[in-house]
């Protein structure tokens, strides 16, 4: 950077805290210099030819003239395979124990000098060069993971700077017509194009669009679809890397098709992949089993929320409360930011401001409204600082390569950060979170845990070269710093049981890793303002639901500037149908309450947040489906027809469970747009309209709501006109049955709710419903109302 650039970054920050960070960038640099020397000379390995095998349950051992391979299916179909000696264990990913092998599957010899590994779900190929592939059990390939290259410090040179690790490539083949989605929370997604993707959880440090990569959340997962069928592939390594994607091309060169194809590029770290096979559902369902099911929110963590980066007092937060409730809008909790504390260090109060905070927090309770904490990791390096003074005492901050205690510039000034990766350390943190119930907060969301240390040039984080415990295995911030987020929402998760045992946390973090959602959920992080950053909130919720993230939305509204009431209002009736639903903006953007807006914005606001309202219990059913089963709430349209190529490119939609379909309004100025129907019958809920797919269809989108449609049959929770518990039934099409699935609101505690499985089905022109149990059909209990039966006429899709 020049002079000029490095002025105008010291001035971004105030001339005090700009000159502490320049300090400690060059700090940075020094400190990696000295304990990471640039790599000396290397040498590239690759497996060689394959020499025997050694057969086990699920699997077995290939040795090579120059690396061993591992190889092991489960009896679902999961496949686990890696080189040079690594297991599944340890992982950060992993929920438990990696799942058994498949005690039928076995090692045999295949031709070609090759072996393979058949099973019921699944068949895989090991060539005598060691490319690995996975099939169906038809034989149709579904990815080539060709043989690996490892660079190596030559014997003598490299030294430290290897780490102990070699870098390696690993390039993949698939399907020509295949399609990739996932590597976390990407805002050019949901469908991920040809590029490069980086994976390093990284703070943009401004407001981001779909051009901005990478963001807070990147994962080596890789969600493929294509004609051969669906899977995820897991690269579970947590350093430094890039994944290059290329689609392939159907007949290209003498009517032989080119391959889409993937290389995974790591600084270090162990080659070891999962790959999980089957429908999109099924995918996930054994993903969540083998990272974790998703952490259920509080009900009331699936209504309306507000937050605001500037409240700036306590009588601030009850003038807006108010706001919302004078207009008869109903609103969950608010989210106090980094203003509310003392000095911006966290677990503290500015009492000048919040001379009550617990008081506060009753009486908002009381109006059916929660408190939620804002909670940064970086810690004020001040003696006399109650956290501070405890976390030296108990060694939990982290150093550098020499021993010392590491510091960065954050919001408080001068501080040290946690080391997530010790269990001690967790331990430590999640007991801080007591003074935060004290204060009445009835949830948290963990900011600014990419780790970020502001810095005028270079990676705003912390050294590379920085030492972390990693569960005891001891290590450094290359490894540690994609985990950082991720642990860090262990320590709270894990903290905030213990202290309330008998609730269930609510916690939502911008960081985070492969596993992540077993603590909770995130959201968007500073999206900007405007209609590319409205595409962006969707592509990140759709991304990070098939990555096994199934909690997230962005700050509706953008987070910086001010939008206008159109795009508000437009991203407003988009968060109305995504799991979390908070509006939230910058200290200095414009305001979000709806009637900032006029009075037009407000009514049209009101219809959309009395539609999420209306439809809380089906909300509460897609959240306890999503603990049992993986699957996301916000769902691709492909999600029950991956084979539908259309679908697999249409990204401006989504299903919302099974049963509805919306389409959000991304471009200013529409009052129309397309919708791609999946195969079956659509009613169009505003008109009663009945469509069918599969086509596309053009439907009115005036600025009073955004097209949504109802699949034929489906049976949904709804809260009824006494606001119980009822049952909205879309008629079937003739000859057809439908149905769904409620799961009741059981409190916040951790009863396991009860799946109620209903049936819906066209007799004489009249829906007939029926609660489906093991003693045959029965009456529904709950109130029962019938739609699409003379409602509107019928279209269909081109």
């Amino acid at each position: 950077m020049d002079g000029r650039e490095l002025v105008r970054s010291i001035k971004a920050f105030g001339s005090a805290r700009g000159w502490r960070t320049v300090a400690v960038a060059w700090r940075q640099r020094r400190t990696d210099a000295r304990a990471l020397p640039p790599r000396g000379p290397e040498r590239a390995r690759v497996p060689g030819l394959a020499v025997v095998a050694e057969a086990a349950p699920g699997g077995g051992t290939i040795r090579f003239a120059r690396s061993v391979l591992k190889v092991s299916v489960s009896a679902v179909g999961t496949v686990f395979w890696a080189w040079d000696g690594a297991g599944p264990l340890p992982s950060y990913a992993l929920a438990g124990e990696a799942p058994d092998p498949d005690p039928r599957a076995l090692l045999e010899p295949d031709t070609g000098g090759g072996w393979r590994i058949v099973s019921e779900r699944v068949t895989v190929a090991v060539s005598r060069h060691g490319a690995v592939e996975v099939r169906t059990p038809g034989g149709v390939m579904l990815r080539r993971d060709l043989p690996p290259r490892w660079w190596e410090p030559v014997d003598g040179a490299g030294g430290p700077a290897s780490g102990g690790s070699a870098r390696w490539t690993q390039r993949s083949e698939l399907p020509a017509d295949a399609r990739f989605f996932g590597l976390g929370g990407r805002a050019s997604g949901p469908r991920l194009r040809d590029g490069s993707y980086r994976l390093w959880n990284t703070d943009p440090q401004v407001g981001f669009g779909p051009g901005d990569d990478p963001l807070y959340i990147t994962m080596p997962v890789q969600f493929v679809v294509s004609d051969a069928g669906t899977h995820l592939a897991f690269h579970d390594n947590t350093w430094d890397g890039r994944v290059t994607l290329a689609g392939g091309e159907e007949g290209a060169g003498s009517g032989h098709d080119r391959p889409a194809t993937s290389e995974v590029r790591m600084d270090g770290g162990p080659l070891r992949c999962w790959v999980v096979v089957g429908t999109p559902a099924r995918v996930l369902h054994h993903w969540a089993a083998l990272t974790g099911a998703p952490a259920l929110p509080p009900a009331w963590a699936l209504g309306p929320q507000h937050a605001r980066w500037g409240f700036g007092s306590a009588q601030e937060v009850r003038r807006v409360v108010a706001g919302y409730r004078e207009r008869g809008l109903a609103l969950s909790a608010v989210h106090l930011d980094i203003d509310h504390y003392d000095g911006h260090r966290v677990f503290t109060v500015g009492r000048d401001r919040f001379p009550d905070l617990p008081g506060l927090a009753a009486e908002l309770r009381e109006q059916g409204v929660r408190l939620v904490s804002i909670v940064d990791p970086a810690v004020r390096a001040e003696p006399g600082d109650a956290v501070y003074d405890s976390g030296r005492a108990a060694g939990a901050f982290v150093r550098d390569a020499a021993g010392a205690e590491l510091h960065g510039v954050v919001w408080p000034g001068t501080c040290a950060y946690p080391d997530f990766t010790d269990p001690a350390v967790r331990e430590w943190w999640g007991g801080l979170y007591e003074e935060r119930l004290r204060q009445g907060f009835a949830g948290v969301w963990h900011d600014m845990n990419e780790p970020v240390s502001f810095v005028p040039f270079g990676d705003p984080t912390l050294p590379r070269s920085a030492r972390h415990a990693l569960d005891g295995r001891g290590g450094d911030h290359r490894e540690a710093h994609n985990v950082y987020g991720l642990t860090m929402a262990r320590a709270g998760y894990e903290g905030l049981r213990r202290l309330r045992p008998g609730e269930r946390p609510f916690l939502f973090s911008r960081s985070g890793w492969a596993g992540m959602q077993r603590y909770g959920g995130t959201w968007s992080g500073d999206v900007s303002t405007g209609w590319p950053g409205l595409r962006a909130s969707l592509a990140l919720v759709l991304g990070l639901g098939l990555c096994g993230v199934p909690y997230s939305g962005p700050d509706v509204g953008g987070f910086d500037g001010s939008p206008s009431p159109e795009l508000f209002l437009r991203w407003y009736q988009l968060g109305a149908w995504l799991p979390l639903f908070r509006t939230h903006a910058a200290i200095d953007a414009g305001r979000r309450e709806p009637w900032e807006f006029g009075p037009e914005v407000l009514e049209h606001a009101r219809v959309a947040l009395a539609e999420r309202e209306r439809l809380r219990p089906y909300f509460t059913t897609l959240a306890r489906l999503a603990r049992m089963t993986g699957a996301p709430y916000v769902r691709p349209v492909w999600w029950g027809t991956p084979e539908d190529r259309a679908l697999r490119d249409c990204e401006d939609a989504f299903l919302l469970g099974d049963a509805l379909l919306v389409a959000p309004v991304l471009t200013g100025g529409a009052d129309r747009r397309a919708v791609r129907l999946p195969r079956g019958r659509w009613y169009d809920t505003a008109t009663g309209r009945a469509y069918e797919g599969p086509g596309q269809v053009l439907l009115d989108a005036p600025l009073s709501r955004v097209p949504v449609l109802a699949r034929a049959g489906a049976v949904l929770p709804v809260r009824g006109d006494d606001g119980g518990p009822a049952l909205e039934v879309w008629a079937p099409a003739p000859g057809r049955t439908g149905g769904g699935l409620v799961v009741r609101d059981t409190g916040d505690g951790w009863e396991p709710g009860e799946i109620e499985r209903y049936q819906s089905r066209l007799v004489d022109g009249r829906v007939v419903v029926e609660r489906v149990t093991d003693d045959g059909p029965e009456e529904p209990e709950l109130p029962v109302r019938i739609r699409g039966l003379g409602e509107g006429g019928t279209g269909a899709g081109v």
